[in-house]
């Protein structure tokens, strides 16, 4: 049996940062992650710019994902894809974590770092518009490029459909916005840009089918606005309806308190759970003066592995050496200044 100093349920920016850190401290270290790939929510936006990361530049989320992937292997964790908790014990001085496989993981800590849960975009709810998923109708963006010179409808009207909508205009050849309420809920910032450009929005408007052509490549849309319908030639279909969050805490009943109405874990302080051994990080917990951006990800991360190497080892340091004073990186700061200087 194989026990860990720290099993990190979730392989998001909370969970990839956990990792890395645990490895500053010495900790034998597992990631289990329920996707097939690591990086959790930001591989839903991969094309989008991220700016408020301290001391990084503007990068796409994809790259984002790379450099936390990188980052967190740096000390080799343990990592499993595509396996989902299913129950957690307390055996002993350990936690016995059972998954959706039939696997079973040992750990002498845990950290929940699954962030909103898994997440579905929402579909529409049009007869046979699954096929058009193979073509021209999109539910996220992975590739700008595909959308350069073309005409594409956008149907949402909050943070994310307009986001993506002022992605767009630097590529494409029209942006169109439909919304089913009276006013759009994005950001007005965001909301003057599209005007700023001209934008074709539609208000009280929404998808009733789609016109196709023989390679099932959508040629018009049909909307309804108010009583009238209009047939809207398009080249590319956004639906940007949201996201059905799948609240993979079943596991974590045990967990108390819990929000009321909501599946949120309170933190007690320091990133500690209800139940002794059990640390959350990122988006799952919540506390006062919870700052919901990346970067209060990275300090949730940093309380929760702390937290969790004190509770294996009272007479620990209560934080890591930092980074520029650590042993394990004199071999790769060496590396590093050889590069740099080679190129002046």
């Amino acid at each position: 049996m194989e026990v860990f100093d720290v099993t990190i349920i979730g392989g998001g920016p909370a969970g990839l940062y956990s990792a890395f850190y645990s490895g500053l401290r010495n900790m034998k270290t597992k990631i289990i992650e329920v996707q097939p790939v690591l990086g959790g929510k930001v591989n839903t936006y991969p094309e989008k710019v991220i700016w408020d990361v301290g001391g990084l530049p503007p990068l796409q989320g994809r790259q984002f994902v790379q450099n936390l992937v990188e980052q967190a292997s740096i000390f080799s964790p343990t990592i499993c894809l595509n396996t989902k908790v299913e129950q957690i014990q307390k055996q002993d001085n350990f936690f016995v974590i059972s998954t959706d496989c039939g696997e079973v993981h040992y750990s002498k800590t845990i950290i929940c770092a699954v962030g909103g849960g898994i997440l579905h975009p929402l579909k529409l709810e049009i007869e046979d518009s699954e096929k058009y998923e193979k073509t021209n109708l999109h539910y996220t963006i992975l590739d700008m490029q595909r959308f350069r010179h073309k005409t594409v409808l956008i149907s949402g009207g909050g943070n994310s459909a307009i986001d993506w909508a002022v992605e767009l205009l630097s590529v494409t050849k029209d942006v169109i916005v439909i919304y089913r309420k009276e006013q759009l809920t994005a950001h007005e910032a965001q909301v003057e840009k599209l005007k700023e450009h001209g934008v074709q929005i539609m208000l009280h408007a929404e998808i009733k089918s789609f016109l196709s052509n023989d390679s099932d490549m959508i040629e018009q849309v049909i909307i309804s606005q108010n009583e009238d319908i209009y047939a809207i030639p398009v080249d590319e279909v956004l639906i940007s309806h949201g996201y059905q969050r799948e609240a993979s805490l079943t596991f974590a009943d045990n967990i108390q308190p819990l929000r009321k109405n909501d599946y949120y874990l309170v933190s007690q302080g320091r990133c500690m759970t209800s139940v002794p051994g059990i640390f959350g990080a990122g988006d799952i917990i919540s506390y006062d003066d919870k700052v919901g951006l990346i970067v209060g990800t990275f300090q949730d991360a940093v309380l929760a592995v702390n937290n969790a190497k004190l509770y294996i080892d009272p007479d620990a340091n209560e934080y890591a050496m930092v980074s520029s004073h650590n042993d394990k990186f004199i071999e790769k700061n060496n590396e590093l200044l050889k590069k740099v200087y080679s190129k002046t």
